[in-house]
């Protein structure tokens, strides 16, 4: 029976003498899979290259896991020897393409370019390990992470080693299985990815563009090159070959002439400011201004203030937050900034092709056209996200610097009026693009005039919030209650998005979400953690994941038996719980011993890599590791980082 068009989720494991590939149909409610293997036990290699041709034939996509990399490597290949594979023998076949996938990966490991580049590849590929950016330094994920992360049931390292010569049906058997638990995975963030893989549909239909493994900056940055070429009609290899290198930046020629403060403290910093030169242009700047009580932290990634505390409002006080609109982009717009190798005609064509259509059809509200909203937005933001970047075309430090340290001092400039103008009013946050002021509510009309004015003088746009209570540690960790009942939870008290597999938030570590999930129920709904932890018995929230970076080290669980010390090595990512009868983890160096402990310390710890369904007593979680942290972070917010108690402004 022929099988209907669709594209395909897939994976491959090659061996020193195996191959094997599976593959699944791409739709959520269908389970369709087709598993191919090059041995000696079995030959499918002809049954595997008309596979492919189809797929070829039909525009089928092949949707992979960093496949861009390894899997679409190995495809091309054998595509472009088809006839000599299938006169090979089943090992030799096997071996061929062994051959070829170390050859891939040597090149990966050179950073040297892939051999098929995406424009020669014959099957179009969906990447998602590209399309989340997981490649990216700060976002840095591999499956296994990712499999953690949205508690996936089984995760499960390749459990041979690739140079082992393949004997048995079970070994294959064995690979398979892996193999199979790897795609469905993938499939899996697949849909979670959903709204992202639809708007580069969507972009990739309206301009032309193949973009489905795209970061959001590179389509940012790709949207905003056809642009400019097309307003000044150059090619885009001509363009890209453009940066603006800077030995040094004099700070006082990037300062806006309306930047002005009223007090000795903030004209001091201006002072230092105008009198800086920067010779390091990847941005680096540091500085440290008091004012009043309060310390602000200048540098190149923007302004930062916060005072640890626990906030109210209440009859008498209000919690306002005032942010700015796009603060980067605004700041280019309202000031014509361009990077200088560019000239004014990108000005012209960020301002009224990019931000000026963005904002045309976000006034549409739901008429307006997705790929212009979401698409343009990453088109505004890529200018200064890679005017910093050697590898952009768009690079002119000078450019960055100019974006942030005005931010700053237009952020300061507000945050000063403030405090000259409200009299008890309480700064408790300063951020990159916005102020959190705890004033008093017959001031309010005050506060929005002072925030009128400031709009006046930078042409830039302030909307707002209303909290009823903050919960803060430091500026990037805090719960926040608006005053709809709604919730912002930052840093380590973030829980929703993480237990939502949120595809912004599944690189980032959950362990012990229930941490963060008890914390912030004392908080905002007034549940002692005793009380939420008895009524919370989701296993996956107790769980926390470790993992080795390099080959050096191993896992090693250690228990006593009949004989004395017994060492297990485990694989190189474990998922694991605090357990009342579990066992010591350690790493272990491979070649002196040395023995580092897991990150829960002398605690003992169950491995559970692979989902058990038990009654809850039987998984013996050690409840009071879990309440001896949350309730050392409760303490970090009601005692402060220093430890004094702080005077706290909470019913």
């Amino acid at each position: 029976m022929e099988i209907p068009k669709t594209h395909w989720v897939h994976d491959y494991e090659t061996l020193s003498n195996c191959f094997l590939a599976v593959f699944e149909d791409f739709r959520e409610d269908d389970n369709t899979t087709l598993v191919f293997v090059v041995h000696t036990l079995r030959n499918d290699i002809e049954k595997f290259i008309d596979f492919l041709e189809r797929n070829q034939k039909l525009k089928e996509l092949h949707i992979s896991f960093n496949g861009l990399n390894f899997d679409s490597q190995i495809t091309q290949y054998i595509l472009n020897n088809k006839a000599l594979l299938i006169s090979m023998t089943a090992d030799e076949a096997a071996r061929a393409i062994y051959a070829q996938s170390q050859e891939v990966i040597r090149r990966s490991r050179a950073k040297e370019w892939a051999m098929f580049p995406e424009r020669k590849l014959s099957i179009g590929q969906v990447d998602i390990f590209k399309t989340n950016h997981w490649d990216n330094v700060n976002k840095s994920a591999s499956l296994k992470w990712i499999q953690y992360a949205m508690d996936w049931p089984n995760l499960q390292e390749m459990p041979i080693h690739h140079t082992t010569e393949i004997k048995t049906q079970t070994e294959v058997d064995d690979i398979e299985s892996y193999c199979r638990n790897d795609v469905s995975s993938t499939k899996r963030i697949l849909h979670l990815c959903k709204k992202q893989i639809n708007l580069r549909k969507t972009i990739g239909n309206k301009y032309d563009m193949s973009c489905y493994n795209y970061s959001n900056t590179k389509i940012g940055s790709e949207l905003l090159l056809k642009l400019y070429c097309d307003k000044t009609g150059q090619s885009p290899w001509e363009v890209k070959q453009g940066r603006t290198r800077r030995e040094s930046i004099v700070l006082k020629d990037i300062v806006f002439p309306y930047v002005a403060f009223k007090s000795k403290e903030f004209n001091s910093l201006l002072d230092t400011i105008l009198d800086t030169t920067v010779y390091n242009t990847k941005g680096s700047f540091k500085h440290t201004q008091r004012f009043m009580s309060y310390e602000f932290e200048y540098g190149s990634g923007g302004v930062h203030q916060s005072v640890a505390g626990i906030y109210k409002s209440d009859l008498e006080f209000i919690i306002i937050d005032c942010d700015v609109a796009s603060l980067y982009p605004s700041i280019a717009v309202q000031n014509g900034m361009y990077p200088a190798h560019l000239g004014p005609v990108f000005f012209q064509t960020y301002k009224n092709d990019i931000v000026g259509v963005r904002l045309a059809e976000k006034a549409k509200g739901k008429l307006g056209d997705i790929a212009i909203i979401e698409g343009f937005k990453e088109a505004a933001n890529a200018t200064y996200g890679n005017s910093n970047s050697e590898y952009s075309w768009l690079y002119d430090p000078q450019y960055t610097m100019q974006t942030t340290i005005n931010g700053q001092l237009l952020i300061t400039m507000l945050a000063e009026e403030f405090l000259l103008t409200l009299p008890d009013s309480q700064l408790l946050q300063t951020n990159t693009d916005g102020i959190t002021m705890r004033i008093r509510r017959s001031d309010v009309e005050k506060y929005y005039q002072i925030c009128k004015n400031w709009e006046a003088k930078t042409k830039l746009t302030l909307e707002y919030a209303e909290y009823s209570k903050m919960f803060i540690w430091d500026i990037n960790n805090y719960i926040s209650v608006y005053s709809d009942g709604k919730t912002k939870c930052k840093g380590r008290f973030e829980w929703e998005d993480l237990q939502n597999y949120k595809p912004t938030h599944l690189h980032k570590n959950k362990s012990f979400l229930i941490v963060s999930k008890a914390i912030f129920n004392y908080f905002v709904n007034d549940i002692l953690p005793e009380t939420y932890i008895v009524n919370n018995r989701n296993i996956y929230d107790y769980c926390g994941v470790s993992r080795i970076k390099g080959h050096d080290w191993k896992f090693e669980e250690l228990s006593i038996g009949s004989q004395g010390l017994v060492k297990t090595e485990l694989q190189d990512t474990i998922r694991y719980y605090i357990s009342d009868k579990g066992k010591k983890i350690v790493k272990t160096h491979k070649e002196d011993g040395r023995q580092i402990q897991n990150q829960a310390g002398q605690w003992l710890q169950t491995v559970f890599n692979k989902y058990e369904k038990k009654a809850w007593e039987d998984y013996n979680v050690e409840d009071s590791f879990y309440l001896q942290e949350i309730y050392k972070e409760i303490n970090n917010i009601t005692l402060g980082p220093s430890g004094a108690q702080l005077s706290l402004n909470f019913d």
